[in-house]
């Protein structure tokens, strides 16, 4: 992901001792009450090793039935328990990781929408979906079952040891030397996965995003025949991410291995080579040695456990780690400095001596100032690349000066609540954006609860209606993705709607026109000049002739200001704004 000047991850690592505080302490009485039932379950698994020592040196050389039924109904309790403790752990545990997975979604969801428009300008949105959903995915494996498991498997561990050094001291020595090697290899193990992990998110991330913009974008890879470059494209992405799971499962690989060897090999082997010793030695019954290997599978079972719960956890962290970074970069509103609310606005805004620059050292403004009085209309005209769409980002406060200042009623810009200043603002874009859903959603999008007087007010202002009412369902009609089922008119002409909907009192027109027929055009011109009524407006023009009326226009040129004035005084100059105008009309 590209860092921007204005906008900087902050790196962030994860500890489990950060992720205790945050996530787990919080919901402390649960995990409290998941360590009582993984206790609970794990003494009642012993019994069945204790009982079986029981029958083999007790109940069957004494053949006392009495005894043999007490045995089996103490059995069959102990396994009860543990089912029902199972179930309880899994329904407790399970569904409050699930509930923390959604909570910390939002909140990521929430702290994207907070960050700044370069930010957005730098990162795929694919990334961005992978981030939210994706990342935070591993949490349930720290609220849920998984760490209690580890913990549980601690106390099975403990538990089994003491049992087993009680029944023979130096048999147990033997079985700690391969368990305390398993250890350091999976320690090592642990400490080589977790970057892997971090970087097979950020893969994820990057595949994701290109997939998301492949589908987004297949008319125009359709178009130039390109299904073969995107392919290779993804199939390079799903490659890298195969080789980075590969290095993680060869170290699972390598902890399994090494179970199989330390604790199922060697303990297993030695174990039965110094059992059988003692027993014909006379110092171990045949119960004995059945309870000891039992309880040694009791206690290298939770360890061989643990090392797959690690890795889970080392995912989780990993995953965590990158959510971190986003929660810890500095969103759009700046609370300390913002402080300046409004609560109804003229719309007088002024630049004085505004310059800015997306990358430094490099301006696209210098030192611009003009007035744009309250219900009057600014034109934007000029080349490409002149500046014309800066100005106006900066006028909706996507984009803060690098120097010089804006005001809004005397208000400086920059000290102003954003969105206090924002329900005063409308934006019809060139290639306006629409929801999936129905026509009515999407006009509805800034005023959910409008009535329906007002939304047929927008709709015929903006003259929606002169393509609706050919439609089966009218404004219930779905448009698809992006509004793919639409014409460019049609969509241009329901942004509109909803810009008239919102009843903003400073408007900004991005080629608001540049989409529509002729036809269209000539309606969207009432429609707009009735919106534009009272408001202060910024409209960036393609078509010259649409600015006639502008109450200024500017010319931008490089970065500057290179003419002002009325489409009259501007045409009597024969200057910038005269060529312009004379070579469309000749077009």
């Amino acid at each position: 992901m590209n860092q921007t000047n204005d906008q900087k991850k902050k790196k962030s690592k994860v500890s489990i001792g950060k992720a205790f505080k945050t996530i787990i302490w919080p919901r402390k009485s649960l995990v409290f009450i998941g360590l009582i039932l993984i206790v609970f379950n794990r003494i009642a698994g012993l019994i069945l090793p204790w009982k079986s020592k029981a029958l083999l040196d007790e109940v069957i050389p004494s053949k006392d039935l009495g005894q043999l039924y007490e045995l089996l109904i103490i059995v069959g309790i102990a396994i009860l328990v543990q089912a029902t403790s199972s179930f309880l752990l899994t329904r407790i545990l399970s569904v409050q990781a699930q509930y923390l997975i959604s909570e910390l979604r939002a909140q990521v969801q929430k702290k994207v929408l907070s960050l700044p428009i370069s930010f957005f300008d730098n990162t795929k949105s694919g990334a961005l979906v992978s981030r939210i959903m994706s990342d935070v995915e591993g949490v349930r494996n720290l609220i849920g079952t998984g760490l209690v498991q580890m913990v549980g498997g601690v106390f099975t561990a403990i538990v089994s040891l003491g049992i087993l050094i009680y029944i023979n001291p130096w048999m147990t020595l033997f079985v700690l030397v391969p368990v305390s090697l398993f250890g350091i290899v999976a320690l090592k193990a642990f400490k080589y996965i977790r970057p892997i992990f971090r970087v097979r998110g950020e893969i994820n991330a990057e595949v994701k995003g290109r997939l998301t913009e492949t589908l987004a974008g297949v008319r125009v890879i359709k178009g130039f025949g390109a299904e073969e470059q995107e392919h290779k494209i993804f199939e390079s992405g799903v490659h890298r991410l195969y080789q980075n799971v590969k290095k993680s499962l060869t170290a699972t690989a390598l902890m399994t291995s090494s179970s199989t060897f330390l604790l199922a090999g060697i303990a297993s082997t030695g174990i039965m080579g110094i059992g059988g010793y003692y027993m014909m030695q006379g110092e171990m019954t045949t119960g004995d040695f059945l309870f000891f290997t039992m309880v040694l599978a009791f206690m290298i079972a939770p360890i061989v456990q643990m090392s797959n719960i690690g890795s889970q956890l080392t995912e989780a962290l990993a995953g965590l780690d990158r959510t971190e970074e986003l929660m810890n970069m500095d969103p759009e509103e700046d609370a300390l400095n913002r402080t300046i609310h409004l609560n109804g606005i003229a719309g007088n805004i002024v630049f004085d001596d505004v310059s800015f620059s997306y990358e430094k050292g490099k301006e696209v403004l210098h030192n611009i100032s003009f007035t744009a009085n309250s219900g009057t209309v600014t034109a934007l005209v000029g080349s490409s690349g002149s500046g014309k769409s800066t100005i106006a980002g900066l006028a909706a406060t996507f984009l803060n000066p690098e120097s010089g200042t804006i005001t809004i009623d005397t208000q400086d810009l920059s000290k102003v609540n954003l969105n206090s200043y924002r329900k005063n603002l409308g934006v019809v874009l060139q290639d306006e954006f629409l929801f999936e859903g129905t026509i009515r959603e999407n006009i509805l999008f800034p005023r959910p609860n409008a009535s329906e007087e007002q939304l047929q007010q927008a709709v015929k202002a903006a003259y929606v209606n002169e393509f609706t009412d050919r439609f089966d369902d009218g404004l219930n009609t779905l448009i698809g993705e992006r509004g793919v089922k639409l014409s460019g008119g049609q969509r241009q002409r329901i942004a509109i709607a909803r810009a008239i909907l919102a009843d903003p009192k400073i408007i900004i027109l991005d080629e608001a026109t540049s989409n529509l027929d002729t036809e269209s055009e000539a309606l969207i011109q009432k429609s707009l000049a009735e919106l534009m009524k009272g408001r202060t407006t910024f409209v960036i023009a393609h078509r010259l002739s649409t600015i006639k009326k502008a109450d200024q226009i500017l010319v931008i040129e490089a970065g500057n200001i290179a003419e002002r004035g009325t489409h009259d005084e501007l045409i009597a100059a024969e200057g910038r704004y005269f060529d312009l105008y004379t070579y469309q009309a000749r077009i």
